[in-house]
């Protein structure tokens, strides 16, 4: 492996929660001001041999045919690793649990008979025909929200209880802990649930289990009920139910619902208007700043974002079709997520999701979406900006997944059978993380230690789109039930097109006033350092050859709340450039670094130049050799 052209070395190892030693000194992450005195160090030649080593220090786990395989679980003699819910009781071997006086087992029960209506208590939004090709499971899932005669889904209020009541009557074990995330707009908590046979249920304690943490998210459109509900039956049975055994191998946190105040009040956006599910860069609310926080702490290996996908709506009325598929799934499909990541997501998560659906008789599909304008016919995959969870998690070097359920536009309509297609799928994601732990962590090291290597190295791509095609798409006719094959434009975030390439930086300097810039940079788990001497750096400056305004739009239309945001054209000019003590300077010899190509490349649509958190060309700068220059920490 070639020498790394961004050499840096600091007067100790740094260690952050989570990381391991090498991690650290790639990283310098910067521990409070308030625990650590100012240090500050000058790049040298020592760390370049430091980061050599560790780049050859953990190799790639092999990949044969199947997989790798993983090596065997604990011994624990009367369990074993749960199939999916779902599944008769009877069949799966497990230690008897004492009934909790919580309400939420998985009862059997005979099916009801499959009018939609029957189920939801509303009228049908297609025929009786289509409502029969989504009959109701063979299990009922209880919870609040789902209990006879309600006509209202959980209440914050009945959640925040739920998770409380979790937390409190875990047992053996099993720890179960409550975090306050934070307050969302209109000041309702934000909760997640820590579960874990850690010592603790703080980052140290999960760091030093050995285990590796999956996160699991619901609800972050307020619209989309029934991935909160089965988050609540998640949480319940791994404190304490079907799911507890697989805390043996990984640690589990869970978000129900990442956005209150839009489930209060029944729609998809945060209070102030926002699509907090493109906001994952921005991190302009307060409910996206909470899961960065939460994901930069905890470290997690994989993450689950819960939805759900609008039935009958525009796709009928372009369409003439009502969509057929219980579950859509995709992982990360943006511009320079490593290509083991999104390896270990297809292989190790989608896969067994897809099985355990099938296995269920419930049909899965990529996920997929069309345009609120009538008049535009494409059918585009996930998105490929780097601006939702999904993508932006996958820049973090995180197996991240989306699971889609049919629900938006049907009310509580099939609701039973889509609780149970959350379930199912989370399940088979829950137990794949189970059986690939070490893999998982593997690849992760591997990964990070690759990413930081490559600064100063070749290209990076600083925009991709997705790639035109066409495709048969399956959908029911409205009236027969019948299977109805649509010839569609098909949009593919599978195979991703180059816009746009530049000369890989060996990092970002941000002037002093884009203090809010880095900030951010920060918050998603980024290193940034400061200037302590005034100095100067060889850097590629930005001008501006044209520029427009327009909205942020995604495959959708127009991302909610975004507002205006500045489009603009730069050519790039070598110089150098005097940096004054307290500007910033963000290396990306750092297992993060292509967020920070993300947010900080100014002519794409989410950058943080254009949405207006850096204020002008000249406070940014693209760094082309490595620095001498005098750092300290906040």
């Amino acid at each position: 492996m070639a020498e790394p052209h961004t050499p840096q070395v600091t007067s100790r190892t740094i260690r952050s929660p989570g990381q391991t030693p090498h991690t650290a000194m790639l990283q310098h992450a910067a521990p409070s001001s308030a625990t650590l005195p100012r240090t500050a160090w000058r790049l040298g030649a020592v760390a370049a041999a430091a980061l050599l080593a560790a780049c050859g220090s953990t190799p790639l786990p092999p990949w044969p045919a199947g997989g790798p395989q993983a090596a065997p679980p604990p011994p624990t003699a009367t369990r074993t690793v749960p199939p999916p819910l779902g599944t008769q009781r009877a069949e799966v071997i497990t230690t008897p649990i004492p009934q909790s006086p919580l309400p939420g087992n998985v009862t059997d029960a005979v099916p009801p008979p499959p009018s939609a209506a029957a189920q939801g208590g509303e009228p049908l939004p297609y025929s009786e025909a289509v409502a029969a090709r989504f009959p109701a499971p063979s299990v009922r899932y209880d919870t609040p929200g789902l209990a006879d005669g309600r006509r209202a889904f959980t209440t914050n209020a009945e959640l925040a209880q739920w998770l409380r009541g979790l937390a409190t009557s875990a047992q053996g074990s099993t720890r179960a802990a409550l975090l306050d995330l934070g307050a969302s707009q209109r000041g309702m908590p934000l909760h997640a649930l820590v579960l874990t046979r850690a010592a603790g249920t703080d980052v140290a304690a999960l760091e030093a289990s050995g285990r590796p943490t999956v996160l699991l998210i619901g609800q972050q459109h307020g619209d989309e009920p029934a991935a909160g509900e089965a988050m609540l039956v998640l949480a319940r049975e791994l404190s304490q139910g079907l799911l507890e055994p697989l805390l043996d191998r990984i640690n589990v946190i869970v978000v129900p619902r990442a956005n209150p105040d839009g489930a209060d009040a029944g729609t998809r956006v945060t209070a102030n208007g926002i699509d907090m599910n493109r906001d994952h860069l921005l991190l302009n609310t307060p409910e996206a700043q909470a899961l960065a926080k939460l994901v930069r702490n905890y470290r997690p290996v994989a993450v689950l974002d819960a939805h759900e996908y609008t039935v009958v709506g525009r796709f009928l009325q372009k369409f003439g079709g009502v969509q057929r598929y219980d579950a859509l799934l995709q992982h990360a499909t943006t511009a320079n997520v490593p290509e083991f990541i999104n390896k270990a997501a297809l292989e190790w998560f989608h896969q067994p999701m897809v099985a355990a659906l099938t296995a269920q008789g419930l049909t899965s599909e990529w996920y997929y979406t069309t345009s609120t304008d009538l008049n535009d016919r494409r059918v585009s995959m996930g998105g490929t900006q780097p601006d939702t969870g999904r993508n932006v998690n996958g820049l973090k070097n995180t197996a991240s997944l989306l699971v889609e359920t049919r629900g938006v536009g049907i009310g509580r309509t099939h609701i039973q059978r889509r609780v149970h297609t959350q379930v199912t799928a989370l399940t088979a994601a829950l137990r794949s993380a189970a059986e690939r732990a070490s893999n998982l962590e593997q690849v992760r090291s591997f990964v990070a230690r690759d990413v930081a290597a490559q600064a100063c190295r070749g290209q990076v791509v600083i925009e991709a789109g997705p790639s035109a095609t066409q495709r048969d798409l399956l959908m029911i006719d409205p009236e027969t039930g019948a299977d109805r094959s649509v010839r569609v434009d098909w949009n593919s975030a599978l195979e991703l097109r180059t816009v746009k390439t530049r000369a890989r930086p060996c990092g970002y300097w941000l002037a002093g006033s884009a203090a809010p810039a880095a900030e951010r940079l920060r918050l998603l788990g980024l290193q940034v350092m400061r200037v302590a001497e005034q100095g100067s750096l060889l850097a590629d400056v930005y001008q501006e050859t044209g520029r427009d305004t327009s909205a942020r739009q995604d495959v959708r239309g127009t991302v909610a709340g975004s507002g205006e945001i500045v489009r603009v054209q730069v050519t790039s000019a070598r110089s150098a450039i005097d940096v004054p003590a307290g500007s910033f300077y963000v290396p990306l010899n750092q297992p993060l670094a292509n967020v920070a190509v993300a947010a900080l490349e100014p002519d794409t649509q989410n950058s943080y130049f254009a949405n207006g958190v850096i204020g002008g060309l000249t406070e940014t700068a693209r760094v082309m050799a490595p620095p001498s220059v005098v750092f300290e920490e906040d």
